[in-house]
């Protein structure tokens, strides 16, 4: 699994995951796994498998690290 900083949460249910490189990871609630949307923070560190959706790369079981 790799490994990121929540980069920014909206109040849609999605946010955007740091990952170190030149871009960031968009990851939706769905993606999220034993945590709720509302248990994240902005710059709290988590762990995610890249994944890809119809609208190019995404985050999945996105999890707090």
């Amino acid at each position: 699994m790799a490994e990121g900083t929540i980069k920014k949460l909206t109040d849609k249910g999605f946010g955007f995951i740091n990952t170190g490189g030149s871009k960031d990871l968009f990851f939706h609630s769905k993606a999220l796994q034993g945590c709720t949307f509302d248990d994240l923070r902005e710059g709290q560190q988590v762990t995610f498998t890249e994944g890809r959706s119809d609208k190019g790369p995404c985050a999945e079981n996105v999890r707090p690290a």
